[in-house]
């Protein structure tokens, strides 16, 4: 199996310049340290009136019903 570097050898210089540019912004990526948003879910509860009428999975079926899915 080659290296990367005999790999990277093989390709000509613009596609070389390309591999570069990738592994720098990988490189920039990982130090970037990361960001923790907190997972919105503004439909969660939507829809909690229907929770005593219907089974989670007929709750699933109604929803794609009323979509229109």
């Amino acid at each position: 199996m080659k290296s990367l570097d005999e790999l990277v050898q093989e390709l000509p210089p613009d596609k070389q310049q390309e591999v570069r540019d990738f592994a720098e912004s990988l490189l920039r990526e990982h130090d970037r340290p990361c960001q923790r948003r907190r997972l919105r879910l503004p439909w969660a509860g939507g829809l909690r009136e229907y929770r005593d009428q219907y089974t989670s999975l007929e709750l699933q079926k109604k929803a794609l019903e009323w979509r229109g899915d």
